[in-house]
């Protein structure tokens, strides 16, 4: 009778030992790391700056399990659960405390911003990539402070405070200039800010604020697949916060800044830019109308859209394209050769050389040109051009030459041995299209040098 219960007394032993496990907790067992809390707790009410034994990681919920230390009276030995962002973990005890030495100065302080906008960048300069954008109100912790390039006002002055690296309460870090920020210490526990209690969010203006708008001609040139470079490199814009109360407009003949103290819903979409003559309004999720005036003048109105790729990217396809339509005139030479005007080549890197062109001065080549400088494919046909010829380039000559006299445009077709060149006035152009041929074209056979 007892050798058969000893069959259910040997289960119930393992649960127990299992309940007594977990009952002890992860505080019995050996630490595997030390933390520094960079952001405060509430309950228990313990400072950023302290050092913490850290006893699991849970991966999933992406937080580090930790026990309070014995200075916090009846929470000591208990653990709590803190968020990756929110510590500091160093492999030993010594080395979390020489850590915390050197956090000690800003361990317990943090900053409210003060105005909607407010960046947080990937590096302390005011040019640098934009990582987070503060609500008015918004708490961020003070992490140490850096050196960085001087930020400047609109006006050119220099703008009084400091660059500090800086954690957001979801878990971002980056470097934010304290000009708009009120810093203050906190020693944990429940955290009552002064500010002012905000309105309810509005999802409109925030999707404004963290929006690129770019002038409605860039939409246009994504719509109908012809891309200048050469507009899209001065990254023309609408700036609402750009910098804290500053926002900047920068299209061609307007480059305006306007200063205001805050931003107001007027009407479904719309706002207006408080202490400014400056407002605006969502006609659709991408689409922004700009309204200003200066004084003397009538309203001005600009539309803006929201890109489906960033600028940049769009750049960089534009290249891309470029660059597949060059090589496959490099792959059929480089060096090409034509019995009347001279020898044509091309490096890898877009350059180009060009001798005994004499015949073609001053008619299609200026005279002080080098006979040297670099191939852009940046040229489009128009659509009854499209089925004749293979495409457009235009050669940038080096030399004293600027403007239109240093460009000079030709169509061009390639064949198995060569390719044909003709020349295009100016005058033929429509901005980047090739609009029609020359009434008496001038058209040029290159064949492919034998080496």
């Amino acid at each position: 009778m007892i050798h058969r219960n000893n069959r259910f007394l040997f289960p119930l032993m393992l649960l127990a030992l299992s309940s007594l496990t977990l009952l002890l907790g992860s505080c019995g067992s050996r630490p595997l790391g030390w933390g520094i809390l960079l952001w405060f707790l509430e309950d228990p009410a313990v400072p950023s700056g302290t050092v913490v034994p850290v006893y699991r990681e849970s991966k999933i919920e992406q937080v580090w399990e930790a026990g309070i230390p014995e200075t916090y009276g009846s929470n000591a030995g208990t653990t709590v659960k803190i968020p990756f962002s929110k510590l500091e973990l160093l492999k030993n005890k010594q080395a979390a405390q020489h850590f915390a030495q050197t956090f000690a100065q800003f361990a317990q302080t943090y900053g409210e911003t003060l105005q909607d906008g407010l960046p947080i960048r990937d590096a302390p300069d005011n040019s640098a990539k934009r990582v987070y954008r503060l609500r008015q109100g918004e708490l961020i912790k003070v992490l140490f402070q850096v050196e960085g390039t001087q930020a400047i006002s609109s006006t050119g002055n220099p703008l009084p405070g400091q660059w500090f690296q800086v954690l957001t309460e979801d878990g971002t870090r980056g470097y934010c200039f304290s000009y708009r920020l009120r810093l203050f210490e906190h020693a944990g526990g429940p955290l009552q800010l002064v500010h002012e209690v905000q309105e309810e969010a509005d999802p409109d203006i925030e999707r404004v604020l963290q929006q690129t708008w770019s002038p409605e001609s860039y939409g246009t040139m994504i719509a109908l697949k012809k891309i200048d470079l050469e507009e899209l490199s001065r990254q023309w814009r609408f700036a609402p916060a750009e910098e804290p109360g500053l926002a900047h407009i920068y299209v061609p003949n307007i480059n305006k800044t306007f200063s205001y103290t805050g931003i107001r819903a007027e009407g479904d979409r719309s706002w207006r830019f408080e202490g400014a003559s400056l407002q605006m309004r969502l006609r659709s999720d991408t689409s922004l109308e700009v309204q200003f005036t200066e004084s003397g003048s009538a309203l001005q109105t600009l539309l803006f859209l929201a890109l489906p790729s960033d600028v940049e990217d769009i750049i960089r396809q534009e290249l891309a394209r470029r660059d597949l339509l060059f090589m496959s005139i490099y792959n059929l030479g480089p060096v090409f050769r034509s019995d009347n005007y001279g020898v044509l080549s091309f490096s890898q890197e877009g350059r180009f050389s060009w001798t005994g062109y004499e015949r073609l001065i001053p008619w299609v080549i200026p005279q002080a040109a080098q006979g040297s400088g670099t191939l852009v494919m940046g040229l489009f046909l128009a659509p009854d051009l499209q089925h004749r010829y293979d495409g457009a380039f235009s050669l940038y000559l080096d030399g004293p030459l600027r403007g239109p006299d240093q460009r000079i445009h030709f169509l061009y077709t390639l064949e198995s041995q060569g390719f044909r060149i003709e020349y295009v006035p100016p005058s033929n152009l429509d901005g980047l299209t090739v609009m029609r041929r020359a009434g008496s074209p001038m058209v040029i056979y290159f064949a492919k040098a034998v080496s």
